[in-house]
């Protein structure tokens, strides 16, 4: 079985989280799910629900030197939604969050990888964001952002469409079937 690592940062398509586990358990995928801490927090009320329906720890924070993995291997990796803060710190190397680390340390080891951006067009505007994105697709990371990916909305404004989950998804089975 494929084990994907979903990583979600605190936006609001992160509330989305269970239907897209569910999306990707249908794929044949086993999930393990991270979370930015902020996310963590978000979803709290959802945790228990969350672990049984991976049948695994959900993590937010780097295990203790000398601890057992409690997660398989990943055979891929989907970091969404990815906020302005999580894609500049990946790209910058920046990893004192454990999803943060655990993306930065897949591009070393070759580990498939899928970020979609979630960023209003507030927060795109910086010059640091496009800098990042660059960063991440020479490190051969799948970048979703733009005009057949992520588009970003006005502040405070959701698009009716949602998040496009079920691209993100698309693209990671197609990583996977390229690696294989």
């Amino acid at each position: 079985m494929t084990t994907l690592y979903l990583f979600c940062s605190a936006a609001p398509p992160a509330l989305e989280v269970a239907d897209v586990i569910v999306d990707a358990q249908a794929r044949g995928w086993d999930v393990c799910l991270g979370l930015t801490p902020s996310a963590r927090r978000w979803l709290e009320p959802q945790m228990e629900e969350l672990e049984t329906l991976t049948g695994h720890a959900v993590r937010s924070a780097y295990k203790l030197p000398g601890e057992p993995d409690e997660w398989p291997p990943a055979d891929a990796i989907l970091v969404a939604p990815a906020t302005f803060n999580t894609v500049n710190e990946w790209a910058l190397g920046l990893t004192s969050k454990f999803v943060v680390g655990v993306a930065a340390e897949a591009i070393g080891k070759g580990i498939p990888t899928v970020v979609m951006p979630c960023a209003n067009s507030a927060y795109v505007q910086h010059p640091q964001f496009d800098r990042s994105l660059d960063v991440l697709r020479a490190a051969r990371v799948s970048v979703l952002y733009g005009p057949g990916g992520f588009e970003p909305n006005q502040p405070g404004e959701r698009r009716a469409e949602g998040f496009p989950w079920a691209l993100a998804l698309d693209e990671v089975g197609r990583i996977i079937r390229a690696a294989s």
